[in-house]
């Protein structure tokens, strides 16, 4: 019966797609716990986590419906001879 409250989180958190909450609300809040943070920066945490990784997951999607043939970074532009 201890684990109703995590089960339905847990489904809750899925019905809603965040799956970062989803990942980091226990280790959050064992941090916060530690660190003496209150619920409201707890709270703050994860969204920023979750917005954080959103970001990333999109720029993946979009470099990847880009089709680009490589990923270069600028660091690979600076080996060509100039005239």
């Amino acid at each position: 019966m201890t684990d109703t409250p995590q089960l339905l989180l847990g489904h809750h958190l899925k019905s809603l797609r965040l799956p970062t909450f989803l990942r980091e609300y226990d280790r959050q809040a064992k941090q916060c716990s530690s660190e003496g943070v209150d619920h409201t920066r707890y709270l703050l945490r994860l969204a920023e986590l979750e917005l954080i990784d959103r970001e990333r997951r999109m720029v993946e999607r979009r470099i990847k419906a880009a089709k680009f043939p490589t990923t270069k970074s600028l660091d690979s532009f600076g080996n060509h001879p100039r005239n």
